[in-house]
């Protein structure tokens, strides 16, 4: 085959490296592995009231926290009710799903040492600061919701 009939390689992905496809086999065990958990504690009866109080927020004021749901909502998207989960808290679930996408990624890499190109630009251009502000923003917006169902069901 001459030179210039050479194929230059994909534009979208690359062969990821052994560091980088233990670290994507890290990743997806750890997300399989928190909701296989909680959907096994779940199933054998385990009561997670024991391990987070009830909404001090919610008792003194009657309104709900930010997070009020959340933990609902993280066992509801274990069982595999999506809709539930972002009924109750939207914050919560979209959490979870980017969670299953990372994931899903994660194992693309570990499992056929794909590693795609549009992560590097994302790393690169990922700032802290706009993350966090993201997920306030994303927080705000699940807190609107509850808070909007809360009060409409009070009245």
């Amino acid at each position: 085959m001459e030179k210039r009939q050479q194929v230059n390689g994909s534009k979208y992905v690359r062969r990821a490296s052994a560091r980088g496809r233990r670290t994507a086999a890290l990743l997806a065990a750890g997300v399989v592995a928190l909701f296989g958990g909680l959907w096994l504690l779940q199933r054998a009866g385990f009561d997670f009231g024991l391990l987070f109080g009830p909404c001090g927020m919610k008792q003194r004021t009657g309104l709900p926290c930010p997070t009020c749901g959340m933990t609902t909502c993280v066992l509801a998207f274990a069982r595999g009710e999506v809709l539930t989960a972002f009924y109750v808290q939207p914050a919560g679930a979209l959490v979870c799903s980017l969670l299953i996408v990372a994931a899903f990624f994660a194992f693309l890499t570990a499992v056929f040492g794909v590693y795609f190109h549009f992560f590097d630009r994302l790393w690169a251009e990922l700032k802290v600061k706009y993350v966090v502000a993201g997920l306030l923003v994303i927080l705000a917006a699940g807190w609107a919701v509850t808070l909007a169902r809360a009060v409409a069901a009070q009245t």
